[in-house]
Formats: structure tokens, C-alpha cells, sequence
């Protein structure tokens, strides 16, 4: 049962809505007649509540507690037609998923959910997450401060936390019969990866500078383009000498062994001479400690991000070669292969592609400059079949000398 009852020489409308105790002041003072005013308000109040019918925001449309209110009324629009909470619905969604997925994108997930996604949605009924919501979600993360002192968060980390919140509506949607809300919401145009390869001057000098207990590990690097997790987690039993393949079923992410990304990840890598003696030379120095090719003394794995700040970017900055992550490695083993005339599906194989559609979109523009055949091979050909390609002098020539019909 509601009262009114008075503040500072002002009347204010004491009741309960779906179990919130609510107060809202009016304009008018406390006086009898502003009294019998405030106590037929507060009977039709409750009347609408009783009946389902009640309208917050017209009765106190410049209340604080409006956003409170829209809260409460979306978890029993939730009730009604049966949808949970985001945050009850996104954790069922989590633990159905989790078989599915590699440990390190676990970790990915749980932590966009945790981080970001909870806090913004959790307590909203699944069925209540509107587009005009996801959209202003999607612009505070823009508003986020980015990694190593970047002023903002990149346009690549946002898609990453918005595609869990994507998947959680597209299911919710499917399993509790509400329209998806995810309409016509494309993701962030993200900036074209940065290919910057190294040529076979700078490959062949950082080998010669770098220490020498890693040279073995970055002749592997830049002439097989294996990827960081693929290098770090490679082990001798997947080393097959007698074939001379390298096969890639492991990867080491986060300190954790996992099985390759995908099905195209999982490959055979042929050996070059070059990589064959040296993982030869390695087999001396880490076979007899454990399983990893690359390792520490104790046998355990190298830590990355360690050898990239204590190794890497020491030896380029000795040698005046611009800073440039490990990654480009495979980069370069992509462009020198292209670059010698190796047959563009083997190459894909070997870089872990499925099709040779990224091989020339990323990295056929640097070929050109690595074999300076921009165009000189064709005229090769031209010149080669000459006798069979009549200029157009030729042609009338010929025409002239054909004897009269």
C-alpha cells in the first residue's frame, strides 16, 4: 500500500513497482488540497500496476529511476515470452561451445564475455538487447584505451569482442523466437595487414648476427614460414629426417599445447637443404634434453614473447634493419618462394592455405621487385616465338605478294 508523504514543505508518492520501492517528489506543496490531489494519483498508480497497464515514464518522465525501470520491465518482458537474462543465456551458450573450441580461444571468449559483454548486457533480458544498444556498445569500446599506449582500442580488437555478442543473439534468437537484433551491423573495416618481407641480404645477415644458439631457430623460421605458435611448440617426434618433412600437428599458444588451428594449419613442410642441416645441428644440441627441437636447458618450450624482446629486436636494431615483428619470418619465406618460381599451390600447402586466393592477394605485389621480372618474362616469350607472330608490315607484305584470284 502506497502513501504520500512530505519533504522539505513538497509532497512526495511512496509505493512499490515489481518489488522496487519508488518515490518520485512532485511540484506541489503540502497542502490539503494537493494532498487529495497526490492520493488519487497514487490510487490510479497502483490500479495500473495491479492491471499490467502501468506507464512509468508518462506518470514521471524526468525521473533518475527510469533506467532502472526500463531494467526491471525487460526481465519481466523476459519472463512473459520466456527468454533468460544475457548473461543467463550467454553462459549456457559458453559452457554448450566450450567442446568445441582450442584452449587459447576459450580464454578469448571468456574474456570478452567477463570484461565487456556481461557488464554491458548481463542483467538485460536476451530478447530485450536492441540494435540501437549494440551499436552504442560498439562505440564506447571505440572510446577504450589500446594496447602498448595506443591512444584507442584497435578496430581488430573490437570485432573480436563483438563477434561472441553476434553468435549469443543469433542463438538466442533461434531458440526463443525473437527477431535478431544483429541487422544489417557489418563489422569495422580493419586496416590491410602490414606485409613487410625481408629480402635475402637482411635474412642472410640477421642469421649471421643473431646468437648463435638461435641461429638454428631462425633458419627454420625464415625458410619454412612456420608461425610463431608453430615454431615454438614444434617437437622432434613430428621431425621426420628420412622423409624430410616437418609435420605440423602441435601448436604452443600461451604456454599450452594445442592441436593445429585448422584443417589446412595441419600439414607436411618439406625440408630445404638449408633447413635440414640446420634442424641436424639442433638435434645435437636439444635431442637429448626433451621433446621440444626449440628449448631451454631444462627442456621446456622458449617463451615468445621473451625471445622477441631479448633476441629479436636486438639483433635488428645492431644491424640498422627497421623494426619489424617476428611474423613477417613466414612473410618472407612466402615472397622468396614466389620470388624463385615455386609453384604457387605447393607454396599454399606449405604455408597452411587452403586456396592460393590470400597467397597472391597478399603477397604477389612483392615479386616484382624481388625478381625484377616485372614484365621481362613476357617479353622473353614474345622474343622466343617471333617467328610464328607477324607484325602488321608483315601481314601486308604477305597480302601483296599472294598471286591474283
Amino acid at each position: 500500500m502506497g502513501s504520500v508523504s512530505s519533504r522539505n514543505g513538497y509532497l512526495y508518492l511512496d509505493f512499490r513497482y515489481r518489488n522496487l520501492r519508488c518515490r518520485e517528489g512532485t511540484d506541489l506543496p503540502d497542502e490539503p488540497s494537493n494532498r487529495r490531489r497526490c492520493c488519487t494519483a497514487l490510487k490510479r498508480i497502483e490500479f495500473e500496476i495491479t492491471q499490467g497497464s502501468f506507464d512509468y515514464a508518462a506518470f514521471f518522465p524526468n525521473s533518475r529511476r527510469l533506467p532502472k525501470i526500463e531494467e526491471i520491465n525487460a526481465r519481466y518482458r523476459s519472463r512473459a515470452n520466456g527468454a533468460p537474462s544475457f548473461q543467463a543465456f550467454a553462459e549456457l551458450w559458453f559452457s554448450e561451445k566450450i567442446v568445441e573450441w582450442r584452449k587459447s580461444y576459450i580464454a578469448t571468449i571468456r574474456s570478452s564475455l567477463d570484461n565487456h559483454l556481461l557488464p554491458a548486457f548481463g542483467d538485460t533480458a536476451v530478447s530485450e538487447v536492441t540494435k540501437a544498444r549494440i551499436l552504442s556498445f560498439r562505440a564506447g569500446l571505440a572510446s577504450l584505451p589500446g594496447r602498448g599506449g595506443a591512444a584507442s582500442i584497435s578496430k581488430s580488437r573490437i570485432n573480436k569482442i563483438m563477434t561472441p555478442l553476434r553468435m549469443i543473439l543469433a542463438e538466442a534468437s533461434d531458440r526463443h523466437g525473437f527477431e535478431n537484433p544483429w541487422r544489417n551491423i557489418l563489422p569495422l573495416k580493419e586496416p590491410r595487414t602490414q606485409v613487410d618481407p625481408f629480402t635475402m641480404q637482411e635474412v642472410s645477415a640477421i642469421i649471421r648476427r643473431v646468437r648463435p644458439s638461435m641461429r638454428n631457430y631462425y633458419i627454420v623460421r625464415f625458410f619454412t614460414g612456420l608461425r610463431s605458435s608453430e615454431v615454438d611448440g614444434l617437437k622432434w617426434k613430428f621431425v621426420d629426417f628420412d622423409r624430410r618433412l616437418i609435420l605440423i600437428r602441435e601448436t604452443l599458444v600461451y604456454g599450452r599445447t594445442e592441436f593445429a588451428k585448422t584443417d589446412g594449419s595441419e600439414r607436411e613442410i618439406e625440408m630445404n637443404s638449408v633447413v635440414l642441416e640446420a634442424l641436424k645441428s639442433q638435434l645435437k644440441l636439444t635431442g637429448p634434453i626433451g621433446g621440444y627441437v626449440f628449448c631451454n636447458a631444462a627442456g621446456a618450450p622458449l617463451e615468445n614473447r621473451n625471445v622477441t624482446n631479448r633476441v629479436w629486436y636486438p639483433t635488428l636494431d645492431i644491424l640498422g634493419i627497421p623494426k619489424r615483428k617476428p611474423y613477417q619470418t613466414r612473410h618472407t619465406a612466402a615472397t622468396l618462394w614466389l620470388a624463385s618460381g615455386e609453384n604457387p599451390e605447393w607454396i599454399a600447402r606449405q604455408l597452411g592455405h587452403t586456396t592460393t586466393e590470400l597467397l597472391f592477394r597478399v603477397y604477389s605485389r612483392f615479386v616484382p621487385n624481388l625478381t625484377r621480372a616485372d614484365g621481362s618474362a613476357f617479353e622473353r616469350l614474345l622474343a622466343q616465338n617471333s617467328n610464328i607472330i607477324n607484325s602488321p608490315a608483315d601481314v601486308e607484305t604477305n597480302r601483296s605478294s599472294e598471286p591474283a584470284a
